[in-house]
């Protein structure tokens, strides 16, 4: 059971000769490489594929390579194999298969069905004759998202009524989904969707002996992705159940705000606190659930897709896959959309009170600047008129010096024997100081209000 070899992204040669291009841009060949990068199995059949699907949060590639080094003769694999997030690896009579995804990292086995494991026999056990150590898969790092065996094995599709009696007594008796696959029927595929005892899911696939092993890889690709891509979409339904309560509570406070806005019963300020924390609260919410929200979207998409991928047609009495999905996975899809679109709209409609609210708030304060505009120019008025007679009476008081001093300088001079008369000089003076202290109380002021 020794291993044969890795499968790496197929890189082409380099050509030799003549340089007829420009540059490379930058990452080209990793752009044009990402066609290549998962390529699809090619199973014989009959085949078992066994699949494990686990979260890979907090689990790094290292985790993942100590893991895949217990396989038998890979000890020497390197963190570069794994580099690409796609690693296969072939041995004498089975594969192993890692895939790393940005959520979750996938493991498939595929090895040829046990003999007691053909069609024909009821519920048989497959996991005895796994070709991998005991307990490699119960050892795989990470938590189980989906676990599925799927046979694939050889069968007449031709005859409907036996082919689905030989599908249920294999699957258990239970009831199954199927569906005709391809537009010229090429397989069958057949589930119940349950989880059994031991954690697993099964699959059951039927095709004609002419089936070629790249149509068996794809067949088994799309099946396998359809489900863990259900899953992982249905990760986002808890997620939204959860924030029901809080949305709820949200819009109630703040319809209660609006009316109080409309009614004007509270203070502005204290409604505009109330609103903040109705903001911080969904966008606290918005952030720790956007990603989840964004993904589920994603994954429902690529469940579509894989479902129109299997070009469907009905089994008389039984419904096909895709109406099982679409009946049982679109009223969760609808929720998930609909809490995200209420946490979006949630967040606008606070967005809005508190531009209304603010806008009442800036009036208010509008208004209060007007007032205070206007007692400032009353008191400015008030000012100018007690500046006004200030003034005046200065004008007054340095006339009134002026004089004085003119009579003192009149009785000094009549003191020394000039013929003046004092008393009738500094009367004369009166009306010509006068209009002298005011000329010059003038220019003053006309300076100063040039200057400004």
């Amino acid at each position: 059971m020794l291993p044969q070899s890795t499968t790496p992204i197929p890189t082409p040669p380099a050509e030799r000769g003549p340089v007829y291009l420009p540059a490379d841009a930058g990452l080209r060949q990793t752009l044009h490489n990402e066609v290549h990068a998962r390529p699809s199995a090619r199973i014989r059949l009959p085949a078992l594929v066994v699949y494990v699907a686990v979260l890979n949060d907090g689990i790094t590639r290292a985790d993942e390579l100590a893991h895949l080094q217990k396989l038998p003769g890979q000890q020497n694999l390197a963190l570069a194999d794994l580099g690409e997030n796609f690693l296969r690896l072939r041995y004498n009579n089975h594969t192993v298969k890692w895939e790393r995804h940005s959520e979750f990292t996938r493991y498939s086995i595929v090895q040829p069905l046990p003999e007691h494991a053909q069609l024909g026999n009821s519920d048989p056990e497959l996991l005895s004759g796994l070709m991998l150590p005991a307990d490699w898969l119960s050892g795989i790092p990470g938590q189980t998202m989906a676990a599925i065996k799927l046979a694939m094995l050889h069968g007449d599709t031709r005859d409907t009524e036996s082919t689905m009696e030989q599908g249920r007594a294999w699957l258990g008796d239970h009831s199954l989904v199927a569906s005709v696959m391809g537009n010229n029927g090429h397989s069958w595929a057949l589930t119940d969707f349950m989880l059994r005892p031991s954690g697993f899911e099964r699959m059951l696939v039927i095709a004609p002996p002419d089936t070629t092993e790249t149509r068996a890889g794809r067949v088994s690709q799309r099946l396998l992705e359809l489900e863990t891509y259900r899953l992982m979409a249905l990760r986002g339904l808890p997620v939204a159940k959860s924030l029901m309560p809080t949305l709820t509570n949200t819009e109630r406070e703040l319809a209660e705000i609006t009316a109080q806005i409309e009614e004007g019963s509270q203070s502005d300020p204290e409604m505009l606190n109330r609103l903040a924390t109705l903001a911080a609260r969904v966008e606290m919410a918005t952030a720790n659930h956007a990603y989840r929200f964004a993904a589920t979207e994603a994954y429902h998409n690529i469940v579509l897709q894989r479902i129109a991928e299997l070009r469907e047609k009905a089994v008389p009495g039984t419904q096909t896959i895709g109406e099982f999905m679409n009946r049982r996975l679109s009223p969760a899809m609808a929720t998930v959309q609909a809490t995200a679109h209420r946490l979006s709209s949630l967040s606008g409609r606070i967005t809005r009170a508190s531009a209304l609210l603010r806008t009442r708030v800036d009036i208010a304060t509008e208004a209060q600047n007007q007032q205070l505009l206007e007692k400032l120019t009353r008191g400015q008025e008030l000012q100018l008129r007690l500046q006004s007679t200030v003034e005046g009476l200065s004008i007054a008081a340095i006339s009134y010096y002026v004089i004085s001093l003119a009579l003192y300088v009149g009785k000094a001079g009549k003191a020394a024997g000039l013929p003046i008369h004092p008393e009738l000089a500094a009367g004369a003076l009166v009306p010509l100081v006068l209009w002298a202290v005011w000329r010059t109380t003038k220019r003053i002021h006309d300076k100063l209000h040039a200057g400004h």
